[in-house]
């Protein structure tokens, strides 16, 4: 499986139209281009681009929410 960098990672924000809009979680990287959650690479605080594990502890939803959706890349240490 492909790996990413954290500076990869970035340039997935959602800024750019043809590109699509990943986030990290638990050293996965998450295509979420077909979210409805994330308009333009932005949900609620969160940004695309970015590794959001820290985060998702706090949501209302646990990590389940990303199964659906495909693993893209591992996150580069």
């Amino acid at each position: 499986m492909k790996t990413m960098t954290l500076e990869e990672l970035k340039s997935y924000d959602g800024s750019e139209e043809d590109k699509p809009i990943y986030i990290a979680y638990n050293n996965n990287v998450y295509d979420l281009t077909d979210s409805p959650l994330f308009i333009n690479g932005i949900h609620f605080e969160h940004y695309a681009g970015s590794d959001l594990t820290e985060f998702l502890d706090e949501a209302p939803h646990g990590e389940e929410m990303l199964e659906e959706y495909e693993i893209v890349a591992k996150l580069a240490g």
